[in-house]
């Protein structure tokens, strides 16, 4: 579904600031696949995201998606088998644009100064109520009116409301309170769950990246050091993790983000 092989990405090549994001990174994603990415700052994680969006071009490897090869496809090309969420629950969506205006935006049917259909108003109806965030009741107001929660909870509707081969979740709970983010947790594992879909998300909580999805991978220092799966995923505790970390990078993780968590 996914292959990613051999990815290298330098910033700032022969400068102080020279920083290595990824390291010849290869990685194989099976189609209705959902993978759980942690690592501490810096390992690399959201750089792999731009890359797979297309935000930046690598130095060297491959991308291919469903048997295309993207590796230069534009990013605005690979939005539309691509959807993306980010830790900022302002971005993804127009704040000053009607929840109405931009699900039509989304879904590719209008927007703003076009018409939505009947069809398509009943459709944003009923897809909002299932958010159970009221937001079916408020189709006219402007999203910047919106909170953190629910402006994530429409934002995951915006790219799923056309099934996309592939799911980004950039860490898009991590801005939330924790009721708001399990809430919208939550409805993120029913989405993927029904849509069948094909998932990669980054999470800092050691324990929900155990728990959610099919599979873990650990990445530092822009590579992959850790990927479970199956029977043996389900053996792996938070101090595993830990430990595994400790042995591929040789150093203990200091991110009191993860650790606290």
């Amino acid at each position: 579904m996914l292959s990613l092989s051999d990815l290298k990405i330098t910033f700032n090549p022969g400068t102080p600031d020279e920083k290595t994001a990824l390291n010849g990174l290869s990685l194989e994603v099976k189609k209705g696949d959902f993978i759980t990415i942690i690592g501490a700052n810096g390992a690399g994680k959201s750089t792999l995201f731009n890359v797979i969006a297309g935000d930046y071009l690598t130095d060297s490897g491959s991308i291919v998606l469903d048997g295309e090869d993207i590796t230069f496809k534009p990013s605005h090309k690979r939005s539309k088998t691509i959807g993306r969420i980010f830790q900022d629950p302002m971005r993804g969506s127009a704040p000053g644009m009607s929840i109405e205006e931009n699900l039509a935006l989304a879904a590719g049917h209008g927007g703003w100064l076009s018409a939505v259909s009947k069809a398509d108003k009943k459709l944003f109806r009923e897809k909002l109520a299932e958010l159970g965030m009221g937001l079916e009741d408020r189709m006219s107001h402007p999203v910047g009116l919106l909170s953190g929660g629910q402006r994530q909870a429409l934002t995951l509707l915006m790219a799923t409301i056309n099934p996309p081969k592939l799911l980004l979740l950039d860490e898009h709970t991590a801005a939330l309170d924790p009721g708001t983010a399990e809430k919208v947790l939550n409805l993120t594992v029913k989405t993927v769950e029904e849509g069948k879909l094909t998932c990669l998300m980054i999470t800092h909580n050691m324990q929900s990246a155990l728990e959610l999805g099919n599979r873990t991978v650990m990445m530092a220092d822009g590579n992959i050091i850790y990927d479970v799966s199956g029977n043996e995923r389900k053996n792996v505790t938070v101090q595993n993790l830990l430990e595994k970390f400790k042995e591929a990078s040789g150093k203990a993780l200091d991110n009191d983000r993860m650790l606290l968590t």
